[in-house]
């Protein structure tokens, strides 16, 4: 990843660090080669992200087709994220996007914009986003209405 994605994950993670831990597992991806088709791609990568989800861990699907929310809805799903889980795994595919069997483990599908996102940002905006949703839900400045 470019320095400035990294840059920026940190600084949001750093910013949740003591009261909403947010870590990173990076699934290594599989090269596309002549010989495996974009659905073979997403399987293997699907079966490497499900098996890196905690047990009873509540599972979000950052997916095209997932549900949008805005600043205020996405911080009332944070407290309900953590009402149902002591652990929440966001899921995010690779280039050609999540393996049905990602989805179907999900608990809930999200959308981040009707817009198409680079792949390397989307870690940065969904890390800013939770940082917004807790600065709403615990009434800090961040986030002003």
């Amino acid at each position: 990843m470019p320095d400035w994605i990294s840059t920026g994950f940190k600084e949001y993670t750093s910013r949740l660090k003591s009261t909403m831990p947010l870590f990173l597992t990076e699934i290594a991806t599989t090269r596309k080669s002549n010989s495996q088709d974009s659905k073979t791609v997403m399987r293997e990568e699907g079966e490497k992200l499900l098996a890196a989800i905690p047990d009873n861990a509540w599972v979000v699907a950052l997916d095209e087709h997932g549900k949008q929310w805005s600043s205020k809805e996405l911080a009332a799903q944070v407290e309900k994220w953590a009402n149902h889980s002591s652990q929440v795994a966001l899921m995010i595919g690779g280039a050609d996007g999540l393996d049905k069997t990602c989805l179907e483990r999900a608990d809930q599908t999200w959308s981040l914009s009707p817009m198409t996102l680079p792949h390397a940002m989307v870690r940065v905006v969904v890390a800013e986003q939770l940082y917004r949703a807790w600065s709403l839900n615990n009434n800090h400045p961040y986030h002003r209405s």
